[in-house]
């Protein structure tokens, strides 16, 4: 006898943005005006600017996986509030939100949070079951893309170098609070991108590929998930596997035009308690 899930109605407000979405949104645009505008202590403005701009991308990633399980044949993330970008409704807020905001505060990097709830019992394709896991980390490198196109259109400042071998700012030098606090935000969407489709077991590179494993080899990758996400940290922070990992990192966010010199006064201004 096999099992045939029931899917219930979809809400009615279920595309409906959450208020606690719509008010980081609300302060991320205010924070970028006052960041461009100069207004107050700009350090402020830009750690607000960075923290919430990382905030928005958490929200959208984890709505990507929610979207492409909704169409991909579960219905319930609906009702579990997950389509609204509310990232309360997560299965684990604390590691979907407050862990990464304090290691983008700490460390400069984006490292991937925890994920909504997907009941892979109504998901009948192994493709849809990969293209689910591998939806968020395509929101960040679209996002990264995104926050890269200022720069190359020649909005924003680049550095070129001189004759002398010296470095210098080419391109509009005004609001460079702003454009740096842009950089670092597209540089935490670069590093989101490479962890989240690294093939460990935990996160998103993992879960793409452990669809295609047998059943014997799916079952001890998910006996390693829960510790994948502890063992990635301890390897960046412990190991040289985090000085290539920023190589990486840095030489992608110079080819979409976020110079390093950028990306490092953006993340040293939102330290605001670390300098006047």
């Amino acid at each position: 006898m096999t099992y045939e899930p029931v899917y219930t109605r979809t809400p009615r407000n279920a595309f409906i943005p959450s208020p606690v979405f719509v008010g980081i949104v609300a302060v991320f645009a205010v924070s970028g005006w006052m960041t461009w505008a100069k207004f107050g202590n700009v350090r402020v403005d830009v750690f607000l600017f960075i923290v919430t701009g990382w905030l928005v991308s958490l929200c959208l990633h984890e709505y990507a996986h929610a979207l492409a399980g909704f169409f991909s044949g579960d219905k319930s993330v609906a009702d579990r509030g997950y389509l609204r970008l509310n990232p309360l409704k997560y299965t684990s807020p604390l590691l979907s939100i407050v862990l990464p905001v304090v290691v983008v505060i700490l460390g400069g990097i984006g490292l991937p949070g925890g994920a909504v709830w997907i009941d892979h019992q109504y998901i009948r394709s192994k493709v849809k079951d990969s293209l689910i896991s591998a939806a968020g980390p395509l929101t960040n490198v679209i996002l990264a893309l995104v926050l890269a196109i200022p720069f190359w259109i020649g909005l924003g400042p680049r550095l070129v170098q001189l004759s002398s071998g010296q470095l210098a700012l080419a391109g509009p030098t005004n609001h460079l609070e702003f454009w740096s606090a842009l950089a670092a935000l597209g540089f935490l969407q670069i590093t989101a991108s490479v962890l989240n489709f690294l093939p460990i077991p935990g996160l998103d590179g993992g879960s793409i590929i452990a669809p295609w494993m047998s059943p014997a080899y799916q079952r001890a990758w998910n006996l390693f998930a829960p510790y994948g996400f502890i063992l990635l940290f301890l390897a960046l922070w412990q190991t040289k596997l985090g000085g290539y990992f920023y190589d990486v990192v840095f030489w992608i966010a110079e080819k979409l035009g976020l110079s390093e010199a950028m990306i490092q006064v953006g993340l040293e201004l939102m330290r605001f308690w670390s300098g006047s």
